[in-house]
C-alpha cells in the first residue's frame, strides 16, 4: 500500500511530457511580448490556454509531488531560457500549494483541481516581478532591446498594475481549467474525477 504512494517512472514521464507541453504554450505566448502592447497578455493567455493541458495532467495525477515537480520544472525551464530566478521560487511555492489542495480532495475533486490551476498559474508573475522590483536593473541587462521598447513596455507595468495582473492570472487560470474540464469530460470520467 505504501509503495503505491511513491512516484514511479511512469509518473515522471507524465510530469515531463506535460511540463514540456505547458512550457511550449508559455513560450509561444511569451513571443508575443516582442510587441509591447501584448506583454500583459502573458498573464491572461498562458493561464487560459495552459489550463487545458494542466487539467489533462490532473487526470494522470494520483500521488503527492507530481504537481509540485511539474511546477518546479516550469520555473527551472524559465530560468534556463533566460528569465530571472523569481519564477523558480514562485513555481515551487504555488506548485506545493496546488498539490496540497488537490491532495486534500484525494486528487478526485474537479473543483479543487480548478482552484489548483488558478493558484498554479500565479508562478508566471515571476516574469514581470523585476519590472516592479527593480526596472532599471532589469533593462540594464537587456540594453539590446533599446530604450524605446523599454519605455513602451513600462507603460503597461506601473506599480498599481501588479495586483491586477495577479488577480487576472488566478481568474484566467481557473477559466482555463474550466475550459479544460469541459473539453476533457471523457478523460475526467475515466479518471474518476468529479
Amino acid at each position: 500500500m505504501e509503495d503505491s504512494k511513491k512516484l514511479k517512472g511512469k509518473d515522471f514521464v507524465n510530469i515531463g511530457v506535460f511540463a514540456a507541453i505547458y512550457f511550449i504554450i508559455m513560450f509561444a505566448v511569451a513571443c508575443l511580448g516582442f510587441i509591447p502592447v501584448f506583454m500583459p497578455l502573458l498573464y491572461v493567455l498562458v493561464p487560459l490556454i495552459g489550463g487545458i493541458p494542466f487539467m489533462l495532467f490532473l487526470t494522470k495525477v494520483k500521488k503527492f509531488g507530481m504537481i509540485w515537480i511539474f511546477a518546479t520544472i516550469c520555473g527551472i525551464l524559465s530560468f534556463v531560457t533566460g528569465m530571472n530566478i523569481i519564477p523558480i521560487f514562485l513555481s515551487i511555492a504555488v506548485g506545493l500549494i496546488a498539490d496540497l489542495l488537490c491532495k486534500s480532495g484525494d486528487y478526485k475533486s474537479s473543483k479543487k483541481g480548478i482552484l489548483a490551476c488558478g493558484i498554479f498559474s500565479l508562478w508566471i508573475m515571476g516574469y514581470c516581478a523585476p519590472l516592479y522590483i527593480n526596472p532599471e536593473r532589469y533593462w540594464s541587462n537587456r540594453s539590446s532591446y533599446g530604450e524605446e521598447y523599454a519605455q513602451a513596455v513600462m507603460t503597461f507595468f506601473p506599480g498599481w498594475t501588479f495586483p491586477i495582473y495577479l488577480i487576472a492570472c488566478f481568474i484566467f487560470g481557473c477559466l482555463g481549467a474550466m475550459l479544460g474540464k469541459l473539453m476533457l469530460k471523457k478523460h475526467f470520467a475515466k479518471a474518476g474525477i468529479v
